[in-house]
């Protein structure tokens, strides 16, 4: 089951929230654990047993490093923190890496080791990475262990990110598990942050997806350059709004039932470097493996050449996560060169740049990166970049290319328009005028102030937190009400059409589905 399905949304989904709501507070983290169990076995019930025996493993290991290093034994806790780390690993490494590793064996020394054709638990690498990070948090202090077997299993299970992060730490979450506050706003918040997660999957990420289909299928001497690169930007496209509006529907579902989830986005094509764009770019896998990778392999803090052993290892290891393939592990080296490159020599000088260069840059490797992303084959990848940058038979233009540039030309500006921050931008001088129009004191409050005021009020967030200029802001009623019903009415309309096209629509897919 996936969000964007019309029995997720029409029957899973209010079914869960009217008993959710209608049971007593004491009970809500049992029924969420029900409720993801059976989210998660609709797709594959075989595999409710592995993520029952994972959350056992990790509950259980949990409380033996408390227990130890209560006891002053801190070599013993270690020992509990690496053995759990062992198991999910090698579950891990089982169910998503065994035919890859067999395979390359019978590559390397002609055996014929038979296939092990598993099929791999949904979501199993992000839930792996968040039991891994309890079991370290609680032995680094940073996280108090959790004694109802319940509430952890709801932390470990909890569907709204269950099969496609956003990665949630423990310690991120650890208070609203056994204490957090539902209420009508942040409910509110979550509705509009998932309608708006769930129109970036269906009406942009599906329909520019065909185009990318389109592309990859043709023969590589039929490929013109304008057909390659519009191809390649379709998928980065599709995969940043189809991955990015999961992200924004896994956080709205989160607020209705209480969570802060962290944004796990941040326009990152709007950046004007590799780093910046890694800082943007699936935030939460990022911070992951900075907190968990490489600052315990010594970070900033050690030689040079260690600095670019720990890069390196990180950026294998992030490849690697993405999938079992060897385009996945280049991929992700390929990514790391640039940023050591970057961190070494090329960030001061992009800074002097003008920002339109560096922003071309920036884009230009990234659009590069995504052909190995998207085709697993090496010898294809190779093929399609050279058919990016060298005309073949098809040359620089064909028939096909322009024919897809007119079919797709509009709905190409609205992508690249909407993956920047202008439609916020344009929102907050929209409130601005409101605000005037409303007698406020618009020259004492920052249009950021205002806008973050307004996002606090919808999130459940005090009125008195300091807003994006750091000035405290107490937004009219008037501006509230306006962006309020504005901003639902958009969002339900854009739902509606959502709808239709799930209810009517074939083509569905989600990317980071089996991750």
């Amino acid at each position: 089951m996936v969000f964007s399905n019309s029995i997720f949304l029409i029957r899973f989904l209010p079914a869960v929230l009217l008993i959710y709501f209608a049971a007593p507070r004491i009970l809500r983290n049992a029924i969420l654990f029900v409720a993801s169990l059976i989210f998660y076995a609709w797709g594959e019930p075989v595999y409710v047993v592995l993520m029952i025996f994972s959350t056992v493993v990790d509950y259980t290991h949990g409380i033996l490093v408390e227990s130890n290093l209560k006891k002053g034994n801190r070599a013993r806790a270690r020992y509990f923190v690496i053995e759990s780390m062992v198991i999910n690993l090698a579950l891990l490494g089982f169910f998503k890496y065994a035919d890859f590793l067999i395979g390359n064996v019978n590559a390397l020394f002609g055996s014929e080791i038979p296939l092990l054709h598993l099929a791999l638990p949904i979501g199993i690498s992000f839930y792996t990475f968040q039991t891994m990070s309890y079991t370290v948090d609680v032995y680094r202090g940073q996280a108090k262990v959790q004694r109802n077997i319940i509430s952890f299993g709801a932390y470990v299970a909890l569907f709204p990110q269950l099969i496609a992060g956003p990665i949630v730490q423990y310690k991120t979450v650890a208070e609203e598990l056994d204490s957090r506050k539902e209420n009508c706003d942040l409910f509110a918040s979550g509705v509009m942050k998932f309608m708006c997660g769930f129109g970036k999957k269906v009406l942009l990420a599906n329909n520019i997806g065909m185009l990318w289909d389109t592309v990859s299928s043709m023969a590589p001497g039929d490929t013109s350059v304008l057909a390659a690169w519009l191809g390649i930007t379709a998928y980065c496209f599709q995969v940043y709004f189809d991955f990015s509006g999961y992200s924004d529907m896994a956080i709205g579902l989160g607020r209705m039932f209480g969570f802060h989830f962290l944004e796990n986005f941040n326009y990152p094509f709007m950046s004007k470097s590799i780093t910046e764009f890694w800082r943007r770019w699936h935030i939460s896998l990022g911070s992951w493996f900075r907190e968990y990778v490489y600052i315990p392999l010594g970070g900033n803090r050690v030689s040079l050449p260690k600095q670019v052993r720990n890069i390196a290892v990180v950026w294998l290891l992030t490849g690697f996560w993405h999938g079992a393939n060897w385009n996945y592990v280049l991929w992700g080296v390929y990514f790391g060169v640039f940023l050591v490159i970057e961190k070494f020599f090329l960030a001061k000088y992009l800074k002097r740049l003008p920002k339109v260069v560096s922003h071309i840059y920036t884009l230009l490797i990234v659009w590069v990166s995504f052909v190995f992303f998207g085709l697993e084959d090496l010898s294809r990848a190779g093929e399609f970049i050279r058919s990016m940058f060298v005309p073949g038979a098809a040359g620089f233009v064909d028939t096909q290319a322009m024919y897809l540039l007119r079919n797709y030309a509009v709905i190409l500006v609205i992508l690249a328009f909407a993956a920047t921050d202008l439609p916020k931008r344009i929102t907050d001088l929209l409130l601005a005028g409101t605000a005037a129009a409303d007698g406020d004191a618009t020259k004492e409050r920052t249009v950021a102030g205002s806008v973050a005021a307004t996002e606090r009020k919808l999130s459940g967030i005090p009125k008195e937190s300091a807003g994006a200029s750091g000035v405290s802001v107490t937004p009219s009623r008037g501006r509230l009400v306006f962006a309020t019903v504005a901003r639902t009415a958009y969002l339900v309309l854009v739902f509606l059409v959502a709808m239709a096209y799930v209810v009517d629509a074939t083509y569905n897919p989600f990317l980071y589905f089996r991750f």
